[in-house]
Parts: structure tokens; sequence; C-alpha cells
């Protein structure tokens, strides 16, 4: 899951060196903190944060398979 939200990530920034996922894992739940350039902030959500409901559709999707609820956060 988390190399999944940075490949996605890397491929929307122009720093991809500089994308780093982050995992906090519950008992029930995932969080994936995202987190990027504070210049590329603005392709990861995209206008009226398009882009990050885009990513968290797929993240959710994927993360049916394991049962869990996940989360994405992007922060700076």
């Amino acid at each position: 899951m988390q190399e999944l939200v940075r490949t996605i990530a890397s491929a929307l920034v122009d720093h991809p060196s500089q994308v780093e996922v982050n995992m906090v894992e519950g008992e029930k739940s995932l969080v994936l903190e995202l987190k990027v350039a504070p210049e590329d902030m603005g392709k990861v959500i995209g206008k009226q944060g398009r882009i990050a409901r885009a990513i968290r559709t797929v993240v959710k999707a994927a993360s049916l398979r394991e049962g869990k609820r996940v989360t994405v956060d992007i922060i700076q």
C-alpha cells in the first residue's frame, strides 16, 4: 500500500526524490502520511482536491483486499 502511494505521488511531482510515505498502523485502520516538497503540494492536491481524492479512491479500492480501513493524509 505504501509503495502504491509513493509510485502515484512520484509520477505527479517535480521532485520525486523528496516523496515520503510514512505508515501508522492501528488494529483495524492504517494511516498513510504523504509528504512532498512544498512547491509540489499543489500538484498532489490538484484543483479543488481532485487529485488527492483520486489517490484516496485508488488506495481505498486496493485496501479492500486487506480488510482494513486506509486513510491517506497529505502533510507538510
